[in-house]
């Protein structure tokens, strides 16, 4: 009888079980985890968005992978988990961008545009007949607010719960990334020198990544661009471990 009360919990994607916990949204962050690594960098002048091209097939264009997208001008936004729910929130929030640009003829903020994508997020746990998604993004951007200009990052969670970030990262090896991040994270970096600290990051988890493994985005005063794929293929083959003579 125990054990039929906990599949009825199991397969619930809205009920809480008795100790407090929804097992669908678990479900949903190891999705997440299971996820080639993403990872968001703020610095004294941008946000650095980085991500892992993990192709299933020496046959398979890496460039068609896509980790990074462009939410809006000055936001830029890097995925983990799920393709297709992660291709589904990108459509939600670009259009919030563009609902908030036709009703206030202002770009949105990317506090704001994460909170209301972080609102339909929840809904799913809460509402019978769905399932939360199995995806989460990092969300950089250069907010314009209230006279000020900064850099922001923000993380979204299969659960609906937004979070600020100086550098964050999700997806697998989460937990070497996010202590390299701890241990060499400061306030004084500089656009390039978040760009070195990406690539670092992601070889401290992956000293085996191919110069067309990775992508990087960097969201500043400028809006959103592409860091070039040739500087990256350089600054990964500068950066990887060299191989120790026995």
């Amino acid at each position: 009888m125990q054990r039929n009360d906990q599949q009825a919990y199991d397969r619930g994607t809205s009920l809480f079980s008795p100790d407090g916990r929804i097992y669908q949204v678990e479900y949903a962050r190891e999705a997440v985890n299971r996820g080639a690594p993403s990872l968001g960098i703020r610095t004294s002048e941008s946000v650095i968005l980085a991500a892992r091209r993990q192709t299933s097939s020496s046959l398979m264009e890496a460039e068609s992978i896509e980790k990074l997208h462009k939410l809006d001008e000055f936001i830029g936004a890097a995925s983990a988990g799920h393709v297709a729910d992660a291709r589904k929130l990108i459509d939600e929030a670009r259009t919030a961008a563009q609902r908030n640009r036709l009703r206030y003829g202002e770009p949105i903020g990317a506090e704001t545009l994460t909170r209301t994508l972080s609102d339909e997020i929840q809904e799913t746990t809460q509402i019978g007949g769905t399932r939360p998604f199995g995806a989460a993004l990092l969300i950089g951007g250069y907010d314009n607010t209230n006279g000020n200009s900064e850099p922001r990052l923000f993380e979204t969670d299969p659960s609906g719960a937004p979070q600020e970030w100086k550098a964050i990262a999700i997806g697998n090896n989460r937990e070497s990334i996010q202590e390299f991040l701890e241990d060499e994270w400061g306030t004084e970096l500089t656009t390039e020198d978040g760009v070195d600290l990406a690539i670092q990051a992601l070889l401290e988890a992956d000293e085996e990544i191919e110069r067309d493994g990775v992508t990087v985005g960097i969201v500043d005063a400028d809006g959103y661009t592409d860091y070039p794929a040739d500087n990256i293929g350089e600054k990964i083959e500068t950066f990887r471990p060299a191989e120790s003579d026995e």
